[in-house]
């Protein structure tokens, strides 16, 4: 993780172990200002996980950090004037180039001494992680360059003045500052919502797995799909760049709680009120419920275990703390260690290895001496480098990072120190028991705050107390059981479309997941003025601004000649008492209100009323036109709203509105260009009174 030089100036934020005698091996270059950086000074040896040898240098002495973020602002601001779509189509490329080329990062991954599998988790998961940011984005936002947020809000008797929440890309750049445990999704997923949000980035990844952050970014600059200067990579340290940024940059920042700290209290950072959001250490907890039968009892050991072996316990997500009812935890223990028994750690190029090694001897040196923080609290029951019951299978155990998975108990919690501050990052856990919710509820409160907790529960159990209790320290609570976990991606696996943060010392974060961290790269205005003002800045018509009308139908119109506020004022049609006798047979929808005089005289209409979905049909049946045309299809409805209740005799006419236009990719060259036509849909009755008003949505055929 980034550490702050105990050698270095208040303002020189750096990684520890500088070396200043170069030796022959590569050195990484800082890509930035369209071109490689290689400095020659204050040089950082990084060594190979499992063997020790020099694998490459890292510094990035005498860079222009100034030109840098000029640079990114310059030209890397380009992406900001793409629309949501470019911005995320590029993305989809981008992750076709690195999944193409993926065995060359796996190639690199075994310098970090992680198993294949724990790469794919990087490597995989990482570009995964691109496509699903892509096609939410495709799929939930509007062909443009900004997003309006919400929908008209009158702020007039007369509805000529009101408002709309517009969300635009900030005018600065992203600084994304990241941990060695993930080199590469730890960097994809920050930089997807930010590009995605028309933000160019500049990463400083951790010196330890630098270079197969190196080797993906550089892949992204020869892949051409993202314009020059949106991604500019800094290895090694950053310097005075913090100086060089303003009130319309970002800062994010994973690794130590005590860093983020420092860097939170920049006093640069704080003048100018730049946002630095921070994912930081968080000693996470798994709880076995007090009703747990035999097969939860295992559910839970898997869990933890599984926690515990992969990436060696080098996830943020990680179970440090396993709560368990008190009559069963020797039970717990003794089946975990059973299980921790059959691990090989080693060499992952030897057959049979299940666990690699932390990411470097200085790593390795860091977990013990937090194992002995943690043993003044706790019995080291199992593995630790202060027992000799587990075998390290590799050549030179002392050379390498591999660390023993470790399993502490401490019998008194409640009176622990260690056990609820110290994070150990490795292959370590602490199983504490307890006797009540209350004080169950206690013990996690103790972590001050956490990225995720697992709830392991007997199927059916009723566990929405202990969750009331739990939820506000936590940024995802991951509840288990028999039917769950057929398809659970487990305790510690964040997902794109969820929160990845949490409260307190966790960091406080939350920004990662969906939609929402697109935003927290925009800025929000509230747009104030009449509606035809907000039809023109949002590209979507609001009630109230102006129409066009003319005598061809909307729908023989294609896509291109169609207008924004082009509007089709429909024919009437009186509503019968056949009307609602026809749709309740052909429906099947037979409900008293519509069809039983009677019981409807005493409902709350005081007679019967057509059906919902008549008046819906009712409306199409209006403004369709009924040739051959532009119009493909029907593509979805949204917002539907019943306002007024239609009663027979009623007369029904429709307002048809052109909303919004967005052009739709092509999947297949074969098709017809086509886009999304979004329509609004206002029925009223004889006394102009909106009965039915919602948005239909139609694939119309393009001319180019």
């Amino acid at each position: 993780m980034l550490e702050l030089d105990s050698g270095s100036s208040a303002m020189d934020y750096q990684d520890t172990e500088s070396q200043n005698n170069p030796i022959s091996i590569k050195s990484l270059a800082s890509l930035v200002c369209g071109q490689e950086y290689t400095a020659q000074a204050d040089l950082r040896t990084v060594y190979h996980a499992i063997s020790g040898e020099a694998v490459y240098q890292v510094s990035s002495q005498g860079i222009d950090t100034q030109a840098v973020v000029k640079y990114a602002k310059q030209k890397g601001s380009t992406i900001a004037t793409w629309t949501f779509h470019q911005r995320a189509n590029a993305l989809k490329q981008v992750a076709q180039y690195l999944m193409e080329r993926k065995e060359e990062f796996y190639q690199l991954a075994k310098a970090t001494g992680c198993t294949r599998k724990d790469a794919w988790i990087d490597i995989e998961g990482g570009i995964g992680t691109l496509y699903a940011y892509s096609s939410l984005v495709r799929r939930e936002l509007s062909d443009e360059t900004s997003w309006v947020e919400d929908a008209w809000i009158p702020l007039s008797k007369q509805g000529s003045f009101g408002a709309k929440h517009i969300l635009s890309p900030k005018a600065g750049v992203a600084v994304h500052i990241n941990a060695f445990n993930f080199p590469i999704w730890g960097m994809l997923e920050k930089i997807a919502p930010t590009l995605l949000a028309g933000v160019p980035c500049i990463v400083k990844p951790a010196t330890e797995g630098a270079e197969l952050t190196h080797a993906v970014v550089k892949a992204i600059h020869e892949s051409g799909f993202l314009p020059e200067g949106a991604l500019q990579l800094i290895c090694g340290q950053i310097y005075d760049l913090f100086d060089h940024l303003n009130p319309q940059d970002t800062v994010t920042f994973t690794g130590s709680a005590s860093t983020g700290q420092k860097l939170r209290s920049h006093p640069h950072l704080n003048a100018y009120s730049i946002p630095l959001t921070m994912e930081a250490d968080s000693v996470n907890s798994a709880i076995l419920t007090a009703q747990a039968n035999d097969e939860t009892i295992d559910l839970f050991v898997r869990e933890v275990f599984r926690e515990m072996t992969t990436k060696a316990g080098q996830k943020c997500t990680a179970i440090r703390r396993a709560f368990v009812p008190a009559e069963l935890l020797d039970t717990v223990q003794s089946r975990l260690i059973e299980k921790l028994k059959k691990v090989i750690v080693g060499d992952p190029a030897q057959e049979g290895v299940s666990m690699g090694a932390l990411a470097s001897v200085k790593q390795k040196h860091d977990v013990a001496a937090k194992v002995e923080q943690l043993s003044q609290d706790a019995e080291i029951v199992f593995g630790s480098h202060l027992r000799q019951d587990f075998t390290i299978d590799v050549e030179n155990p002392k050379k390498s990072a591999c660390y023993p998975p470790t399993v502490l108990v401490c019998t008194a919690p409640e009176k622990a120190q260690h056990i609820h501050k110290v994070e150990a990052f490795g292959p370590v856990v602490t199983l504490m028991p307890y006797t009540d919710l209350p004080q169950l509820a206690d013990l996690v409160a103790r972590g001050e705050g956490s990225l995720v907790a697992s709830i392991v529960r007997t199927t059916d159990e009723n566990i929405e107390q202990l969750l009331s209790k739990i939820a506000p320290w936590h940024g995802r609570v991951h509840i288990l059981d028999a039917e769950s976990a057929k398809e659970s991606t487990g305790h510690g696996s964040p997902l794109p479309l969820l929160v990845h943060g949490g409260p307190g010392r966790a960091g406080g974060g939350e920004e990662l997941g969906g939609l929402r961290a697109v935003k927290h790269y925009m800025q929000r205005t509230a747009i104030q003025g009449s509606p035809n003002a907000m039809t023109q800045v949002g590209h979507s018509w609001t009630a109230g601004a102006q129409v066009f009308e003319d005598r061809v139908h909307p729908f023989k119109k294609s896509f291109d000649e169609l207008r924004i506020g082009e509007r089709l004022l429909t024919a009437r049609r009186t509503v019968t008492e056949a009307d609602l006798v026809n749709f309740g047979c052909l429906s099947g929808d037979f409900f008293y209100a519509h069809m039983d005089k009677i019981a409807a005289a005493e409902s709350l209409f005081g007679e019967r009323v057509a059906h919902g979905y008549f008046v819906v049909s009712a409306a199409a049946g209006l403004f369709v036109d009924a040739a051959p045309g532009p119009v493909i299809a029907n593509y979805g409805m949204d917002n539907l709203r019943f306002v007024e209740p239609v009663k027979i005799g009623d007369t029904l006419q429709v307002e048809l509105t052109c909303k919004q236009k967005t052009p739709k990719l092509l999947r297949d060259p074969a098709q017809k260009p086509h886009g999304v036509v979004v329509w609004d849909i206002k029925v009223k009755n004889q006394r102009n009174e909106l009965v039915a008003t919602y948005d239909i949505l139609t694939l119309v055929e393009r001319e180019s």
